[in-house]
């Protein structure tokens, strides 16, 4: 039976290498709730680079839950436009009402509490909890999970129940350990915490989040150290081991089996798809539709199309409607959708005649102004470099 590592001694090395490498980022210059519940909302399936212009937007339009609760739905995707996965906006918005409503606007400051709103679980919550309130509520993300995986030596799936409960375990033992750890920081105030209040006095944003020198305590610091570790250190396929604060006490470093931990997981196979969009304009105004609620992208807007399969429209009763006036598509687009690979065309079109339009016609200016799913945005960007002369002279 292999040894476990000391939870306390990984909790002391890993709150001294967070209090060296912690990178300055902007949720990390505030305990306000509020915003460190945004960004964690964010980061997820998502990368810090990409969080960051996002949530700074974010914090300038909607500085604080009331501010979330009053604005409209559409307002709020039109923030997230971009970021994909957009029920964590759609849920935000409505946790932000629930907590108006049944927490009289005051952030909930309980995993219990928390647990309550749309969107969050488990780890939003605890995460929550131990930063904005050094609370030592336990995490586990994906990052988190690998690292207690190769420190631990735990194999199997991770998201089986009963390996999911014990690096549960694991996470909550090192944050309560943390917990009882005494706080080194220069009068409870860390190095790495003053850099960045520094840094922050000095290009202050305009936003209302509470700004703070102190980075919240042992559990926040812990749980941000595990979190930190994963992304920078300890990576999926070539982890630095040699830089890492935990190298002496992790199992798979010490057996020189780093790629044995976690285990690995079929990724499900890549399915191909086929769409065509159907730009139709009339009287300089563009014919487009908002998404059904239930679907991916609810409540987003795109211009009207129908899914190809074997070169025939899934939907012809749909396709039938718009007759297409060139055969070389204006656009086409890549993308992808968890595990779709989709392929866009736009074809310049028209309505049948005698078809009633379904949807709305929108001028380019409005246009900017809504929220659309990604790939149909590129559309727009498309025809924001072309101008309305071009366009009506079908010169492109």
């Amino acid at each position: 039976m292999k040894p476990e590592a000391n939870p306390t001694q990984l909790a002391r090395q890993l709150l001294d290498w967070f209090e060296r490498h912690a990178r300055d980022l902007p949720w990390r210059r505030t305990t306000d709730p509020y915003a460190i519940w945004i960004s964690e909302i964010m980061l997820q399936q998502t990368q810090v680079k990409t969080v960051i212009p996002y949530w700074e937007r974010w914090m300038r339009a909607l500085p604080d839950i009331g501010a979330l609760a009053r604005s409209d739905p559409q307002s709020v995707l039109k923030l997230w436009e971009g970021l994909g996965y957009y029920s964590r906006a759609r849920n935000a918005h409505a946790a932000a009402r629930m907590i108006v409503d049944l927490f009289k606007g005051e952030f909930p400051s309980t995993v219990d509490d928390l647990c309550r709103l749309p969107g969050v679980g488990r780890y939003t919550a605890g995460a929550v909890c131990s930063i904005a309130f050094n609370q030592p509520a336990a995490i586990l993300d994906g990052n988190v999970a690998r690292v207690l995986s190769r420190v631990y030596g735990i194999g199997g799936d991770l998201k089986s129940k009963i390996i999911n409960e014990r690096l549960w375990k694991h996470a909550a033992e090192l944050v309560d350990c943390a917990r009882q750890l005494p706080d080194r920081r220069l009068g409870g105030v860390s190095d790495c915490a003053l850099q960045i209040s520094e840094n922050f006095t000095s290009k202050r944003s305009s936003f209302s989040a509470q700004t703070t020198a102190d980075s919240g305590g042992n559990c926040s610091r812990l749980n941000q150290a595990l979190m930190e570790l994963g992304a920078l250190i300890c990576a999926p396929k070539t982890p630095a081991c040699v830089e890492c604060p935990l190298s002496q006490l992790c199992f798979a470093r010490q057996s020189n089996r780093m790629a044995d931990f976690p285990k690995s997981v079929a990724r499900p196979v890549v399915t191909r798809r086929k769409f065509i969009a159907f730009l139709v304009l009339r009287n300089n105004k563009y014919l487009v539709q908002k998404r059904p609620k239930n679907v991916v992208n609810a409540s987003l807007w795109e211009f009207p199309n129908v899914e190809m399969v074997s070169g025939a429209p899934v939907n012809p009763n749909l396709a039938a409607r718009f007759l297409i006036i060139e055969k070389k598509p204006l656009l086409r687009i890549m993308h992808s959708i968890t595990r779709y690979r989709i392929q866009l065309e736009v074809y310049r079109a028209e309505l049948e005649q005698g078809v009633k339009p379904t949807g709305t016609w929108v001028s380019l200016t409005k246009l900017k102004e809504l929220p659309f799913a990604s790939a149909h945005r590129k559309v727009i960007e498309m025809l924001l470099l072309r101008s309305q002369r071009d366009l009506q002279q079908f010169s492109f």
